[in-house]
């Protein structure tokens, strides 16, 4: 994949060369060739990563905007949603009816200086007539450390899954799949991602195929944890991912990862009489990824197959709406998608997803609340056809089949578009 990108970059850059003067060009090659001799050493972020930093004489950041809004028709009224079995945060649903715009990402990003990377996402979301902005990622990250180690420090979304690391507008889909919303989400707005400050570790080995793996050690004030355990260090996680090329049509990548928690006082559900958690949260994943298409060039035609498996155990008290009367809980949670989106012509796709989640029942003294299934297993069945007609603009069409609530089924219609202005970096793989 390495060899394959700089040699689009090389192509970009002879392209370029009749248009610039000659102490350009070669700066630039320079530059290219800097950039090879890291990734090579394995101490740049790589395509398995998120973004592309810029050119180490880039000081000045690259700025971008990435404008999300959407219609939404529904059968059933959004205020109504739940996932019986799950703690949820405030408004975490399908969203509002009719016309609204949500959340719109400023990101600034670029080379410190050759040693560091640096980032900033703010998200601005509408609330009624004023706007509120939210910090989502500020970090800092090595690019020149030895033997394929990389530190990534500051806020920012963590790497476990394959999904929680990527910003929801990157998604193939209007909205995230069961497992992230009632895992990972936990206020409104949120659509699933696990993201706090802290600091990340990451090594590549130097092989042919892709293995990384990684820990991270979080504050923990982010659901599923809270209240910042542990004089600030309440939560970490550990991952691994292996992947690589079959042929020149195929590339594949398979991922596990775990998240450990503790929360004080951890608020979900109504914000003026919340329900309280303080116990263990633990969260185990698998993932896997595979994308086709005809010698490696995605542009005309290609296929993506990917999908995710979690389990959730959580020990310790649960008290509903803060009576002041903590009860005994210890459960177990699962939920998994899969999703195939598929390319049959250019700037045409067409997509299909299935997710479901189940939850332990629970004894009589928590029946009633937000951690009682009802004897229901939420589940849901989407479908989605979009047009692009570049890399920065997006119309999506979404319908889904959403069974999450008990005896009550939802036909929900989403009509979407994603517009991303400036100088915006590459996805992850």
């Amino acid at each position: 994949m390495h060899k394959l990108i700089f040699m689009t970059a090389l192509m970009l850059a002879a392209t370029a060369a009749a248009a610039e003067p000659a102490a350009e060009y070669e700066q630039r090659v320079r530059e290219l060739e800097q950039r090879v001799r890291q990734l090579e050493s394995g101490s740049a972020p790589s395509a398995a990563g998120r973004g592309t930093p810029a050119a180490p004489n880039a000081f000045n950041p690259a700025i971008s905007v990435v404008l999300n809004a959407r219609y939404a028709a529904f059968e059933r009224d959004p205020a109504t949603h739940a996932l019986p079995g799950f703690a949820l945060g405030p408004d975490v649903g399908p969203g509002e009816r009719g016309l609204s715009l949500g959340e719109s990402e400023l990101v600034f990003d670029a080379n410190i200086d050759p040693n560091f990377y640096g980032s900033l996402t703010l998200a601005l979301a509408p609330a009624g007539r004023e706007t509120e902005v939210d910090l989502e990622e500020a970090y800092i990250q090595t690019l020149t450390l030895p033997h394929g180690l990389t530190v990534k420090a500051g806020r920012f979304n963590s790497r476990i899954g394959y999904l929680n690391e990527s910003h929801p507008h990157a998604d193939d889909f209007a909205d995230r799949p069961l497992p992230y919303r009632a895992m990972l989400a936990n206020s409104a707005g949120d659509e699933g991602v696990y993201a706090d400050d802290g600091v990340q570790l990451r090594w590549v080995a130097p092989t042919e195929l892709f293995l990384e793996l990684g820990t991270e050690l979080f504050r923990g004030q982010s659901f599923p944890a809270g209240g910042a355990a542990h004089r600030g260090k309440g939560a970490y996680t550990a991952f691994m991912h292996v992947g690589g090329d079959i042929g020149a049509n195929h590339a594949w990548r398979l991922g596990v990862s775990h998240l450990n928690t503790d929360a004080e006082n951890r608020a979900t559900g109504d914000e003026t009489t919340p329900d309280l958690f303080t116990g263990s949260s633990t969260l185990n994943g698998v993932d896997f990824i595979w994308k086709w298409a005809p010698d490696g060039n995605p542009r005309a035609r290609y296929f993506k197959l990917q999908a995710e498996y979690f389990t959730r155990d959580e020990d310790g008290t649960f008290d509903p709406a803060s009576r002041g009367t903590p009860l005994a809980y210890d459960g177990k949670q699962k939920g998994w998608y899969t999703q195939a989106v598929y390319q049959f012509m250019p700037r045409w796709r067409a997509g299909l997803r299935i997710d479901r989640l189940k939850a332990d029942p629970v004894d009589a003294g928590l029946a009633g609340t937000a951690l009682d299934n009802q004897g229901h297993d939420p589940k849901r069945t989407s479908a989605m056809l979009d047009f692009s007609h570049s890399e920065f603009s997006r119309l999506r069409l979404q319908f889904n089949r959403d069974e999450s609530r008990a005896l009550v089924k939802d036909n929900q219609w989403y009509l979407q578009y994603v517009m991303s202005l400036g100088a915006h970096g590459a996805h992850s793989f």
